[in-house]
C-alpha cells in the first residue's frame, strides 16, 4: 500500500493575531464616505469618499463608486497591517435627515470583505433624534 506524504498545516489566522480596524461608513443619499480608525477610534488609518473617486456629483452615492472607494479602502489598510474591520454604518438620520443608508453601504462592506479583509461585527450607528426640534413639513406635512 502507498504511503502519501503528510500533509501541510493550514495557515491559522486566529483573532488575537489580526489587527482590527473600525470602518465607519456614513452612507447618505449624496455621498459615501469610509473611514477607518484603529479599535480605540482615536487614529485615523484611511479616510476616503466617494468624490474622490468620480468626477460627477451625481455619482458620488452610487454602489459602484462605493466598492471603488472600498478597494481604495482596503488597500491602504492591508499597507497598514490591518486584516480585520468592524463595521459601523451610518446614515444621515437626525432631525430632519433619512434614516435608512443610501445606496454604497451595502457595496462598501460587500467590496471590503472581497478584498480579503475580515469583517467582524456589522452596526448601525445611525443617530436618532428623541424628541427635540419640530420636523420641518408644515401640520399637514409635505404634500407631493
Amino acid at each position: 500500500m502507498e504511503r502519501r506524504p503528510p500533509r501541510k498545516p493550514r495557515e491559522r489566522t486566529d483573532d488575537r493575531t489580526i489587527r482590527w480596524g473600525v470602518a465607519h461608513i456614513l452612507a447618505s443619499y449624496n455621498n459615501t464616505i469610509i473611514h477607518v480608525t484603529d479599535v480605540t477610534g482615536s487614529e485615523t488609518i484611511a479616510l476616503v469618499s466617494g468624490g474622490q473617486m468620480v468626477k460627477a456629483d451625481r455619482l458620488e452615492s452610487s454602489p459602484t463608486t462605493a466598492m471603488s472607494a472600498a478597494a481604495k479602502t482596503a488597500e491602504i489598510c492591508r499597507d497598514k497591517g490591518i486584516m480585520g474591520l468592524h463595521v459601523k454604518i451610518r446614515a444621515p438620520g437626525g432631525h430632519n435627515g433619512p434614516n435608512n443608508p443610501g445606496p454604497g453601504a451595502q457595496a462598501a462592506v460587500r467590496a471590503l470583505s472581497r478584498r480579503g479583509l475580515r469583517i467582524g461585527f456589522i452596526e448601525d450607528v445611525t443617530p436618532i433624534a428623541h424628541g427635540g426640534c419640530r420636523k420641518k413639513g408644515g401640520k399637514r406635512g409635505r404634500r407631493v
